[in-house]
């Protein structure tokens, strides 16, 4: 853990000895009563924090010094076609960790239908991914999910406006050219939109470039959702100059 988080309702309260930020502290770092670590609350500051006492059942007393605002999560919206569910936990890890503002989850024509009903986005498991996600980067905040019943629901919902935006759609089919190749704007917001492990259909690809997507390349390999995902977010970041 590169940051110890706590939820707001957290405040205040003892540490147990089984949860996994003392285990953390104390067997890992071999934090003693006194010592600081870096610490911040869920969509809120970050500081220090210092252990006060570790107590006979093993809890640990905890003062917080949050005197710094979270980072700013860059202006790149993801959209990705729905994933396997345990390629969409690291997927959300991933992505939290690398600082978008927001993930889009699509149903896409050629994707696996049974992979929208993961309970992953219902049992809790995706925001302790985002958690995990943004502890990595030093970070308290979260992107925001959202589903999508289809491509078609997405461009027509527009999500991103009005936020004028590049709109960015890796697809190695016949691509208009390279993202690598990409201008770089920096400043700019991007949309960035992924599809499943088939890709698009020929019916999506006109969809989106009816709304004004750039379909480009990212090399003749032909990769796994989450590392497609992953690499694009990396080279869109990059050219609206979130790396520099």
């Amino acid at each position: 853990m590169n940051l110890i988080l706590f939820k707001q309702e957290e405040l205040g309260k003892p540490l147990p000895k089984r949860d996994d930020r003392t285990i953390h502290l104390v067997k890992v770092l071999h934090k003693a009563a006194g010592d600081t670590f870096g610490a911040g609350i869920l969509n809120g500051p970050l500081g220090q924090g210092r252990i006060l006492s570790i107590e006979p059942d093993g809890s640990i007393q905890i003062e917080l010094q949050l005197d710094k605002p979270a980072p700013r999560r860059h202006p790149l919206r993801t959209a990705v076609g729905f994933p396997r569910p345990i390629q969409l936990r690291r997927l959300l890890r991933d992505l939290s960790s690398l600082g978008v503002s927001n993930i889009d989850l699509l149903a896409t024509e050629l994707g696996e239908k049974s992979y929208q009903d993961t309970t992953l986005l219902t049992d809790g498991g995706a925001e302790q991914a985002l958690i995990e996600g943004a502890i990595q980067s030093r970070d308290t905040t979260l992107p925001v999910i959202s589903t999508y019943p289809s491509l078609k629901a997405w461009l027509n919902a527009r999500p991103w406006e009005p936020m004028t935006s590049l709109l960015l759609a890796p697809d190695n089919v016949h691509p208009q050219g390279s993202l690598a190749d990409l201008p770089c704007t920096p400043g700019a917001a991007a949309v960035l939109v992924v599809g499943s492990e088939r890709g698009w259909s020929e019916q999506e690809r006109a969809q989106l470039e009816a709304a004004g997507f750039m379909r480009l390349s990212m090399g003749s390999r032909a990769l796994r959702t989450e590392t497609a995902c992953v690499a694009a977010v990396i080279l869109a970041l990059e050219k609206i100059g979130a790396l520099r």
